[in-house]
């Protein structure tokens, strides 16, 4: 059973609907023992990074999404899901501190720069590269072309967990894998045949699990 965590937030259902289509079939659960009790977790998320925390807190969700991975289930974290894995996030009121995310990994969440020249939000399709191969990449043509909307990106302390990046005037880290986590800054679900290959992938490790 692969446990989505319902925080009350998200886009659950196209989440939901693409983990079908890939062939599972997921369960959308703010439950802890739906979640311990899972074969893989995905915590997907949009919105504003603080909000995110504060929903997960109040439900004592948290703990369990890091619960999850310090238990070694496989674990898909996409957009704000992947950002919060990160020790502190800029996405807060000017002169106020950094917001604390789940300290997972070490590594920022920053804004894209104001001086670019590029519409913030960064909205719609870019081509990843692959710094180091991954499991959860594979089958992808060479140059493939994912779906994102976001304001702010990651910037993990550790750049052997990179496994995919993106260029939107700098180049930031589109995704991380290690073990059984994988997590990704672009939206899988919504990014046609190659966003399902990612998806079929994580459900590959999740059945080997």
């Amino acid at each position: 059973m692969i446990a989505i965590i319902d925080y009350g937030s998200g886009n659950l259902r196209s989440v939901a609907r693409a983990i079908e289509k890939a062939g599972l079939t997921p369960v959308i659960t703010s439950d802890r023992e739906d979640i311990l009790n899972s074969h893989g977790v995905v915590l997907p998320g949009v919105g504003a990074f603080g909000d995110c925390m504060e929903s997960l807190k109040s439900k004592g969700l948290d703990e369990l999404v890091v619960k999850s991975i310090e238990m070694g289930k496989p674990f898909l974290g996409i957009c704000l899901g992947y950002q919060i894995l990160f020790e502190e996030s800029e996405e807060h009121k000017d002169g106020e501190p950094d917001i604390k995310g789940l300290a997972v990994f070490k590594g920022k969440v920053k804004r894209f720069p104001s001086d670019l020249g590029l519409k913030i939000p960064h909205i719609g399709w870019n081509s990843l590269a692959f710094p180091k191969p991954s499991h959860f990449f594979e089958e992808l043509t060479k140059e493939p072309y994912f779906y994102f909307v976001h304001s702010y990106y990651v910037d993990a302390e550790d750049k052997s967990l990179v496994a995919a990046q993106a260029n939107y005037g700098i180049t930031f880290d589109a995704a991380i894998a290690k073990d059984n986590i994988l997590a990704v800054q672009f939206h899988p679900e919504k990014s046609g045949d190659l966003g399902l290959t990612v998806i079929r992938n994580f459900l590959k490790v999740v059945k080997g699990s």
